[in-house]
This record gives structure tokens, C-alpha cells and sequence, in this order.
């Protein structure tokens, strides 16, 4: 029986992917840091007994030494995500970590037959836009004196029309912020020293992953929970821009499908794949859906404020992923209901979205836009 690592293995999409390898007839290795933030209860009782756990950080060379043993395959899943401005940490763990990696199985000459990574459609930046008249753009970032306006829309430098989003494919990258940054650097860490060291390695490009199991007590864990929270709290959603932001959704579980083929798919070596979800979604909609779950009719609050680094629009094509014979199976209504409903199985959930807020304002990351 094959040992399979899988870093951050006790959080949100590397429990169900040890869930899944199981299933399979994998053994399961888990290595983890068990970070205050996601998890301050420590070990989460959703992890079954069968595999093994080990708490060490990524960061750590020796902890990579101890956990590397005797294994035959690794999902580098552990990586630091958040709003705020730390810059450094993002690189630390997600990028230098994976570096670690390559070094260790280089230096030791590790029998690994394939090592999948944690990317992000956040290496797409700003992604790819068009204009009827004149075609194809990349735009940069929207700056922030346009966001202040509340002009919201990526316009076309030519005409001054506003540019339609294009579904992203995976020929392009543009990250511009240090999360993206860290998350495409793997990428070329993964490609580039996979293919002269002989290492079979792969990249998934997720969109908004969503579903049981996301730690409701980590504040910057994504809008399904912040929504959900908040309305089971009795508290409207909080909606930034003009909630017309469209987004694409994607299961856990189908994340966790995805790892175990491209680890089972030797076509899928030294390649990058987006795992995405059926269909744009706005953030308006997704809060009335969410509303809807928590069996609330509080309609969605709107600000005008904005975070800085946010894209307008983000819809990933998952076509290269689906000729393996990948399929997201979960609408995002059901990713909705099956996480109201998994939040509604704990005790004692916090709602943190006000404090989160707060420390986005305090330390510039949400701001006002100029009073309509």
C-alpha cells in the first residue's frame, strides 16, 4: 500500500483529500502545524483514525526530513492565506516551503513518483478581459483613486466601455498580489525542478473552495462562511463594491477528486490545471443563496467600501481538468447548504466579521469609496 503525505492535512481541503485517498486505498500521512488561528481546539475529530498525524511546520527542514519517510507520494497542501499585509509570511510558507521540498527529495534521492501542489486562480491577477470593439485585454490592477470613485469595472483604455470577463485558461498568469505571487512562484518551483530532477509534479489552480469543514473560527476563510455567520447571527450580509463581482465556486469534494486524478494521470504530470466550478456566480447572489440556506430574509447590507488587491472578476475554465474526466458534481447551491448545514452540526461558533472588519480598516486593506 502506497504512503501518501499530505501537508496541512487537518485543515478544510487536505482533510477531504486524506478522506478521499483513503477511500482509494492509499495510506495517509498527515503533517500539520495545527496553526491557533484555523484550529484552537488542536486536532480536529474529522480526521479518521487511520492516518497518521504528525504536527510540524512546512517551514521547518527537519519536520520535511521526518515526514518525508518511506513515502511514495505528497499533496503540498499546507499554505498561509489572508487580506492583510503579510508579505513575507506568504513567501515563508508557501513559497519556501516548497522549495524545502525539492531540496530534500533532491539531496536524499526520495523515491517520490509524484508531488500535486496548492495553487490559486489568484496567479491570474486581474485575468483577462475584452471589448467588442477592440478585442483582448490583460488589464493590471484597478487602481485606487478609480476604486475611491466607486467606478468599479475594468474599462478599455481605447474606447472607455466597460470590459467584459473572459473565462481563464491556464496560458496566463498575472498575479499582483504577495498571496498570488507565492502561489504562482510554486508553480514555477514545482515545473521547473520536477523536470530537471525527474520528479513528476503538478499544479491545481482552485477557484473559491467552499464547503463542510471550513474553519469557521479563521476570519479570513472565505465569503460563504463570513455570510453564514453573520445571518446566523442574525446579522445581514456585508457585501463590498456592488456585490456584481462574479465568482466561480467549487466544491471540497471535488477538489479532493480532482487530487486523486491527477495523482492516478501520468498525462497529468508536469502540468497546470484550473479546478473550478460550473458557473459565475455574483457576490449579491451568493448572499442571497446563502440567506436562503440559513432560512433568513435579511438582504444583503451594502458599504461602498472596497478591499485593495481584490479583482473585479474571477471565472475559471476547468476544460483541461475535464478532458482527464474530471467533473464538478456540487452546484454552488448545494456547496452552500451542505456548509450551513455543517456549521449548524458545532457549538459554539463565533461570528468574528465585525472584528475582521475593523482590522482590515485599521490596517488599510478595506477603505471607502467617496459617498455617491
Amino acid at each position: 500500500m502506497e504512503r501518501v503525505l499530505v501537508t496541512g492535512g487537518a485543515g478544510f481541503i487536505g482533510s477531504h483529500t486524506c478522506d478521499r485517498l483513503l477511500a482509494a486505498g492509499y495510506a495517509v500521512r498527515v503533517m500539520d502545524s495545527l496553526q491557533p488561528r484555523v484550529h484552537p481546539r488542536g486536532l480536529p475529530d474529522y480526521l479518521p483514525r487511520e492516518i497518521e498525524f504528525i504536527e510540524g511546520d512546512v517551514r521547518d527542514k527537519g519536520a520535511w526530513e521526518f515526514a518525508l519517510k518511506g513515502v511514495g507520494a505528497v499533496f503540498h497542501l499546507a499554505a498561509y492565506q489572508d487580506y492583510m499585509p503579510d508579505f513575507s509570511t506568504f513567501l515563508a510558507v508557501n513559497t519556501t516551503s516548497t522549495a524545502l521540498l525539492y531540496e530534500i527529495a533532491v539531496e536524499r534521492r526520495l523515491p517520490l513518483r509524484k508531488i500535486v501542489l496548492a495553487s490559486s486562480q489568484s496567479v491570474y491577477g486581474e485575468g483577462r478581459y475584452t471589448c467588442a470593439e477592440h478585442g483582448a485585454f490583460d488589464p493590471g490592477p484597478r487602481p485606487i483613486a478609480q476604486l475611491e470613485r466607486r467606478e468599479w469595472e475594468h474599462i478599455c483604455p481605447r474606447c472607455g466601455l466597460a470590459l467584459a470577463p473572459v473565462p481563464l485558461e491556464e496560458l496566463i498568469a498575472n498575479p499582483h498580489t504577495a498571496y498570488g505571487i507565492s502561489k504562482y512562484a510554486i508553480e514555477l518551483l514545482a515545473l521547473s525542478l520536477g523536470r530537471r530532477y525527474g520528479i513528476p509534479s503538478v499544479s491545481l489552480r482552485y477557484s473559491i473552495v467552499q464547503g463542510p469543514r471550513n474553519s469557521p473560527f479563521n476570519a479570513y476563510s472565505g465569503v460563504c462562511r463570513t455570510f453564514t455567520q453573520r445571518l446566523l447571527h442574525g446579522k445581514p450580509p456585508v457585501v463590498f463594491e456592488d456585490g456584481r463581482q462574479l465568482r466561480d465556486y467549487v466544491h471540497v469534494r471535488d477538489v479532493a477528486e480532482a487530487h486523486r486524478i491527477v495523482l492516478e494521470s501520468p498525462s497529468a504530470d508536469f502540468e497546470v490545471f484550473n479546478v473550478g466550478g460550473h458557473r459565475g456566480v455574483t457576490v449579491l447572489e451568493f448572499a442571497r443563496l446563502a440567506a436562503a440556506a440559513c432560512g433568513s430574509d435579511l438582504p444583503a447590507t451594502f458599504t461602498g467600501q472596497f478591499r485593495v488587491g481584490d479583482t473585479r472578476h474571477t471565472v475559471s475554465s476547468s476544460a483541461k481538468l475535464e478532458r482527464l474526466g474530471w467533473r464538478a458534481r456540487y452546484s454552488v447551491e448545494q456547496i452552500v447548504r451542505d456548509y450551513v448545514a455543517w456549521v449548524r452540526d458545532q457549538s459554539d461558533v463565533p461570528d468574528t466579521s465585525d472584528q475582521a472588519t475593523a482590522e482590515m480598516a485599521s490596517r488599510g486593506v478595506l477603505r471607502a469609496g467617496a459617498i455617491a
